[in-house]
């Protein structure tokens, strides 16, 4: 075996190996799609923002009382965990779709022990974030929902990242990092929401999407 045989060799038992220990079927389109349904959500509860602060003649969402607890905010705020859950419905359809369209381009299993590891790590940090957040929607802490959202969902892309792309490990500290700053601008959770959930997505997908997934171009 000359040199290059040897390299070519070691490479295919690195990628054995990574397959072996990492979720490798991740797409990239996965990440534009739950951009995509990001931005699509936030543009639905900006029209609903908007429409009730102007029926009712309130700064809601746009200065320090979104956080005080008010009666006549429930109905909006019902609105917008509607919107919210339609656009995690969006995210995971689109996302798992991608990635069982990509797994069996490669032949690889949708499901294995990998997969079980990454859905684990996803899933503590998510639900313990989902709870909280649900508290404080209950004790009327509406300002804080936004940062606690990217928060919690940076953190759960961190905490999974071990057992799949190591790119999501970026994207997981850019979520969280907004998310905190989000605290200090109260007023403008939405659009800490847009950035977060919908460009950072987008972005990360079209990177991954360019280095994992696409073509190769032809000699």
């Amino acid at each position: 075996m000359n040199e290059q045989q040897h390299l070519d060799t070691l490479k295919d038992i690195k990628r054995i190996m990574e397959r072996s220990t990492r979720f490798m079927s991740l797409s990239g389109l996965g990440g534009v799609g739950a951009g995509l349904s990001g931005l699509i959500g936030a543009w639905f509860a900006y029209g609903i923002l908007d429409e009730y602060r102007a029926g009712n003649g309130t700064q809601i969402a746009y200065d320090a009382d979104i956080y005080s607890p008010a009666p006549e905010h429930n109905t909006v705020i019902l609105k917008l965990m509607l919107v919210a859950a339609a656009v995690l419905a969006g995210a995971l359809t689109t996302g798992s779709y991608f990635t069982w369209r990509k797994a069996r381009q490669q032949g690889l299993p949708i499901w294995d022990a990998t997969a079980r590891k990454v859905v684990i790590n996803l899933a503590v940090p998510l639900v313990a974030g989902g709870l909280f957040i649900l508290g404080m929607i209950y004790n009327g802490f509406y300002g804080f929902v936004a940062p606690a959202c990217l928060v919690f969902y940076g953190l759960a892309l961190i905490n999974a990242s071990k057992f799949t792309m190591p790119e999501l490990r970026y994207v997981g500290f850019t979520e969280c990092l907004l998310g905190v700053i989000a605290t200090f601008w109260l007023g403008y959770g939405l659009f800490f929401w847009a950035l977060g959930f919908g460009l950072v997505h987008i972005l990360y997908g079209v990177i991954m999407w360019w280095k994992y997934e696409r073509a190769p171009q032809a000699a």
